[in-house]
């Protein structure tokens, strides 16, 4: 590391503001990791933060198998046999990492690749025809690992990295993701301890007040710069720091963790951009945001279920509402646009958007489709709906159960996500096509199973090619989605949004404008169960369907079938795509 290039008076600020007296402590155990890490091939230039060919493809590493090659083999095989470097140039490797549970999520070793996954190798391979995005597991660690070995024999300065509570303390007001026990009694050298443990008795919270933790943590976010990650997520990252007698959620500590990682990639890889993970209601998540000083960019937690709620109720008014409140992030931000992921939708995002009845609904509906669903623990005790165990493509199936119009259903939520302000996310099973995988929840007793089925390379071939099937019409609708999507300079994250009004309770509608470019694009999108006129802006009355590009609109006033969307384009000025510097 060029000491010449960093300045560490930036971190020692930070650092006094989480360990006070303990800074000076704080800053050499940081400076000793960074000084650790190779950063000599780590990019300094941040000129191309985002553009419209950004997308991001969410995936296990071990999503795909064949008899010949290892699963990231296997998954980068299938990348190049459909052309999907083309449409998608970063891979989100959900963790590949040892693990002893929670589907990777409780790592043994953050440093190595599961080798039943296969290696760094492997990893880079991928990231010769994509960029890379890692999941940094910070809030908790397995209890099969090396530090948590080492703290129940005692030894410095492990015996400092979790966290030790009195079973007597009040701990009713902390906010609970789960409903399970928060506190996990252990044998140790010492005698009993009770430890911190937010999602399961096998991952054991980390203790951020101690400073070489802290520090530790910062060194192997280091580390997966050096191994090529463009963006980082950091999962779980609400529930970082501790302190009994608060809710032990978005602290300003917390916070201010996640400030000095941004402030120490911005000195030595600008071009890393840090995702924060934080599944609770809107105001709550763009808090990440800070003022422009924090994260790069944050997840779009209540677009997901107002999506599904809009179709399930015919009623797009709650998703208009929210659209038309939502702000534009920060200069140097933006948002993370999602339908689905390895877990459930949540549902805590939808809290002032919809009443208990619409709520109850959708649980009613998950449920009769064979999901399940995950609750919280509340303060009084109390269990109450946290997220929905369902396939997303399960979920918006018709009443009909005709395939073409469940695939229009579901295509047009995905059209909508990838038109919003913002990098757009593709979870695999979206992208192919998968419906609820109720054999594999039930072999596993695991809900979220249900949407993490894993493949072998021939058998999803096979399904991608069954003519007739839901699949393939998803995959296909999908990738020409992409293709139309990755070519617009309108779609830039950086472009702007203005909502628009449909005069109809059934239509959601938006437009998109790059002024460098002066494309401009309406989406409109019907999520009723009848055709629907509404009335167009003057500049969209000559305007052509991207979508349906032989369509010319001819008129003054648009119709959309039942699951219909459009994206309009102006027929003023230039259509190519730009980056902002």
């Amino acid at each position: 590391m060029d000491t010449v290039s960093f300045d560490l008076n930036r971190i020692r600020l930070r650092l006094e503001r989480l360990y006070g007296e303990r800074a000076s402590e704080a800053a050499e155990a940081v400076w000793a990791a960074i000084e650790r890490v190779d950063l000599s091939s780590a990019k300094t230039s941040d000129d191309n933060r985002w553009n419209e060919r950004d997308v991001v493809l969410i995936t296990y590493g071990d999503q795909l198998r064949s008899d010949s090659l290892n699963p990231l083999q296997t998954l980068h095989h299938f990348l190049n046999d459909w052309d999907l470097p083309r449409l998608i140039n970063t891979v989100h490797f959900l963790p590949c990492f040892p693990s002893t549970s929670d589907d990777g999520f409780s790592v043994v070793d953050y440093r190595q690749i599961d080798p039943k996954l296969g290696s760094w190798d492997d990893v880079h391979a991928i990231g010769q025809d994509c960029r890379l995005m890692l999941d940094l597991v910070l809030n908790h660690i397995s209890q099969a690992s090396e530090w948590f070995q080492k703290y129940l024999a005692g030894e410095a300065p492990y015996d400092r990295f979790f966290i030790e509570v009195d079973p007597e303390d009040d701990l009713s007001a902390v906010t609970r993701p789960r409903s399970l026990p928060l506190l996990s009694e252990f044998e140790t050298s010492r005698g009993q301890r009770w430890l911190w443990t937010t999602f399961s008795r096998d991952q054991l919270d980390l203790n951020y007040a101690e400073p070489a933790c802290l520090a530790e943590m910062l060194g192997i976010l280091l580390e997966y710069v050096a191994r090529g990650a463009r963006i980082i997520r950091l999962d779980a990252i609400a529930y970082l720091w501790k302190r009994i007698g608060t809710d032990c959620i978005h602290l300003d500590e917390t916070h201010e963790v996640v400030k000095l990682m941004r402030e120490v990639l911005e000195q030595v890889a600008p071009q890393t951009l840090l995702l924060t993970e934080t599944n609770v209601p809107h105001e709550e998540n763009v808090s990440y945001f800070g003022e422009g000083d924090e994260a790069d960019m944050v997840y779009q937690f209540s677009l997901p279920p107002l999506l599904l709620d809009a179709f399930l109720n015919e009623d797009a008014v709650p998703l208009k509402s929210w659209l038309e409140k939502l702000q534009s992030p920060p200069p140097g931000a933006t948002y993370f646009n999602f339908t689905a992921s390895h877990d459930g939708v949540g549902v805590r995002p939808l809290e002032g958007h919809v009443d208990d009845e619409r709520l109850r609904r959708m649980v009613d509906k998950v449920r009769a489709l064979g999901g399940a669903i995950g609750t919280r623990r509340q303060a009084d005790g109390t269990d109450t709906p946290y997220e929905m165990n369902v396939s997303f493509l399960s979920a918006l199936a018709p009443e009909d159960g005709n395939l073409e119009n469940h695939a229009r259903r579901f295509l047009t939520t995905q059209a909508v996500m990838l038109a919003l302000q913002g990098v757009p996310a593709v979870y695999f099973h979206s992208l192919v096509g998968t419906e609820n995988d109720l054999e594999g929840m039930r072999a596993s007793g695991i809900p979220r199973r249900i949407n993490r089925r894993k493949f072998s390379l021939t058998e999803l071939n096979e399904r991608l090619n069954s003519e007739g099937t839901l699949a393939p019409r998803v995959f296909l609708g999908f990738r020409e989605l992409l293709a139309i999507r990755t070519r617009q300079s309108a779609f830039h994250p950086d472009a702007q949004q203005h909502y628009q009004e449909s005069n109809s309770e059934h239509v959601l509608c938006f437009e998109r404008k790059n002024q460098q470019t002066g494309q401009s694009i309406l989406v409109a999108a019907n999520f009723g169960a009848e055709t629907t006129v509404i009335d167009l802006p003057a500049e969209y009355c000559t305007a052509i369907d991207l979508l349906d590009p032989a369509k010319t609109i001819p008129g003054e006033k648009l119709s959309l079938m039942p699951a219909q969307i459009v994206w309009l384009e102006a027929r003023l000025g230039s259509t190519k795509g730009t980056d902002f510097g």
